[in-house]
C-alpha cells in the first residue's frame, strides 16, 4: 500500500539566516564596491596639474593666456595657441589675490578674460560629499551584517525546540484519504474504527462512562501500510493529522527532544480533535537503562516527556496518539502499559485476496492490455506486503514505457515480480560457456530435488541469467498462504536450498 500523496509539512517560520561564510563574502564584495568607488572618487578630485601657479603667472606676464575658466579652485586655462591646461589656485582665495602673489599685475590679468563658473548639480555635490558618505555607508552596512547575524543566531536558538511535525487539515481533501484508499488489513480497520467513532461523536462514549484509548501502536512488518492506515483513521474522522518519525525528536543536543515532544502535544492540543501519529516509535521508545552516554540520556528524557504528556490528557481531550513500529519487542514496558499505548494492533502481511485488492487500487491510472491478469499476479505473489505489489506494478510500467508500449502486458508484471524478488538483470555480467554449464547443473539440482521432495515448494522459473548477486536462482513459490511450517515442510525447504 503506497500513501496517495504527500503530507504537508508544516514548519516553524524560518528565522535564520544564511550559513555565516556566505554572508561574510557577500559583506566582503559589498566592501569591495565600495572601496572602488571610493577610489575612482578619490582619483577624479585629485586632478593632475599641468601648469602651476607659478607657471601660470609668467604665461600671464608674457600675454600667451587667453581665459581663464574659474570652477571653485579648479582653473581651465586657455592658451592663445588654441591649447588648454589645468591648474589650481590656494583655496578660500580670490584668483586675482593668488596671481597677485605672484607678481601678475592688474593691467597684465585686465588682458585675460575670466569667466567664473557657479558650483552646482548632482555631480558637484556627489563629489564633495562622497568621500564622507562611503565610509559612513560601510560602517552602517556593517553593523547592520553584525546585527542581523547575531538576530538569527538567537532566533535559530528558540526555533531549535520547535515541532518538526508535518500536518494534514482536514480541509486540505487533496492530501487526505480514507479506508476506501487502504486495501486488506480488515481486522485492523475494524479496530480503527472505534477510534473514528470517538473521535466524530465521543459524547456517546462519555455518557456511558467508556473511556477511549489514549494510544494505539501499530505493529506489522515495513511495508505493510501502518503509516497510511493512520492517515485513513484522520481521513475518515475529518481530524487534523501530525505527522513525524521517531527520530526527529532526539538531537545531539539535551533537551530538545523533550521540547519538540511538548512543542507537538501543544499544537495537537490546539487544533483538537486531532491525530498523533508517531512512526517508527522505537528510534525513542526503546528500553531505558540499556544503554550508556549523552544520546542514549536524551533519548531517555524524551520518551520521559511523551509519556508525561500520554498521561497529562484529560478526558474529554479528542487527541489520539498513534504510532508505528516493526519492533515491538524493544520498546520500553511504561509505553505500552494501559493508559498509554494500551490498545494494540497487528497488521499481517496480505492473503492473496487482499494482494488482489492492493494490486486493483494501485493499477488505477494505468492502461492494461487484455490479457492482464491480477489474480493470476496475486496468486504468484506470496509473501509480498503493500510497499511490494506497488513497486511491482510502478515497475511493470516502467518496463512498458522503456520499450515504447502505450498499455501494462502480462509479461510485464511477472517480469516485474522476479525483478522485485531477485532484482534486476545483469546481462552485462558475461559467463563463459564453462560457467554457465556449472551454473545451469547448480539451478537444474536445486529444481530437481524440488520436484521429488514431496513438502518442497514447485519450481516456477529456472535462469541461468543473473539477477542481483546471483549468478543464476531458481524461482519456487508455494501454492498458498500459509503462516506455519510444519518440520517436513524445513527439512525439505533446507534440502532444496
Amino acid at each position: 500500500m503506497k500513501e496517495n500523496g504527500k503530507n504537508k509539512k508544516v514548519k516553524p517560520p524560518f528565522h535564520g539566516r544564511r550559513p555565516f561564510m556566505g554572508n561574510l563574502m557577500s559583506a566582503l564584495l559589498v566592501f569591495l564596491v565600495l572601496m572602488t568607488v571610493y577610489s575612482f572618487i578619490v582619483e577624479n578630485r585629485s586632478d593632475v596639474l599641468e601648469v602651476s601657479i607659478s607657471e601660470l603667472a609668467g604665461d600671464i606676464a608674457k600675454g600667451t593666456v587667453t581665459e581663464i575658466l574659474v570652477a571653485g579652485d579648479t582653473l581651465t586655462v586657455a592658451y592663445a595657441d588654441g591649447t588648454e591646461k589645468k591648474s589650481k589656485k590656494e583655496a578660500e582665495t580670490a584668483l586675482s589675490e593668488t596671481l597677485g602673489n605672484y607678481g601678475v599685475t592688474k593691467e597684465a590679468l585686465a588682458g585675460v578674460k575670466i569667466v567664473v563658473e557657479s558650483p552646482s548639480g548632482f555631480g558637484y555635490w556627489f563629489l564633495n560629499l562622497a568621500p564622507f558618505l562611503v565610509p559612513i555607508i560601510f560602517i552602517v552596512i556593517f553593523v547592520w551584517f553584525l546585527t542581523r547575524q547575531v538576530r538569527g543566531a538567537g532566533m535559530q536558538a528558540f526555533t531549535f525546540g520547535q515541532s518538526k511535525a508535518r500536518i494534514t487539515f482536514p480541509h486540505d481533501k487533496k492530501q487526505q484519504i480514507t479506508f476506501k484508499d487502504v486495501a486488506g488489513a480488515k481486522e485492523a480497520k475494524e479496530e480503527l474504527r472505534e477510534i473514528v467513532d470517538f473521535l466524530r461523536n465521543p459524547k456517546k462514549f462519555l455518557e456511558i462512562g467508556a473511556q477511549i484509548p489514549k494510544g494505539v501502536i501499530l505493529m506489522g512488518a515495513p511495508g505493510t501500510g501502518k503509516t497510511m492506515l493512520a492517515r485513513a483513521v484522520a481521513g475518515e474522522a475529518g481530524v487534523a493529522f501530525f505527522s513525524i518519525s521517531g527520530s526527529e525528536f532526539v538531537e545531539m543536543f539535551v533537551g530538545v527532544g523533550a521540547s519538540r515532544v511538548r512543542d507537538l502535544f501543544q499544537g495537537a492540543k490546539k487544533s483538537a480533535p486531532a491525530i498523533i501519529f508517531v512512526d517508527e516509535i522505537d528510534a525513542v521508545g526503546r528500553v531505558r537503562g540499556t544503554g550508556v552516554g549523552g544520546g542514549n540520556d536524551e533519548r531517555e528524557q524524551t520518551l520521559n516527556q511523551i509519556l508525561v504528556e500520554m498521561d497529562g490528557f484529560e478526558p474529554n481531550e479528542k487527541v489520539i496518539v498513534m504510532a508505528a513500529t516493526n519492533r515491538p519487542d524493544v520498546l520500553d514496558p511504561a509505553l505500552l502499559r494501559p493508559g498509554r499505548f494500551d490498545r494494540r494492533v497487528v497488521i499481517d502481511l496480505p492473503d492473496r485476496a487482499d494482494r488482489e485488492e492492493i494490486l486493483k487500487i494501485h493499477a488505477r491510472g494505468k492502461p492494461f492490455a487484455e490479457d492482464v491478469n491480477l489474480e493470476l499476479i496475486a496468486t504468484r505473489t506470496p509473501g509480498f506486503s503493500g510497499a511490494d505489489l506497488y513497486s511491482l506494478m510502478n515497475e511493470a510500467a516502467i518496463l512498458a514505457a522503456r520499450e515504447n508500449r502505450t498499455k501494462v502486458a502480462q509479461f510485464d508484471l511477472i517480469r516485474s515480480i522476479e525483478k522485485v524478488m531477485l532484482g534486476p538483470e545483469r546481462r552485462s555480467h558475461l559467463l563463459s560457456t564453462k560457467e554457465k554449464e556449472i551454473t545451469a547443473f547448480h539451478e537444474g539440482g536445486h529444481a530437481l530435488v524440488a520436484s521429488v521432495l514431496p513438502y518442497a515448494d514447485p519450481v516456477h522459473k529456472i535462469s541461468i541469467i543473473s539477477r542481483g548477486r546471483a549468478a543464476g536462482y531458481t524461482l519456487k513459490l508455494p501454492l498458498e498462504d500459509r503462516k506455519l511450517q510444519s518440520r517436513k515442510e524445513f527439512l525439505d525447504d533446507i534440502a532444496v536450498s
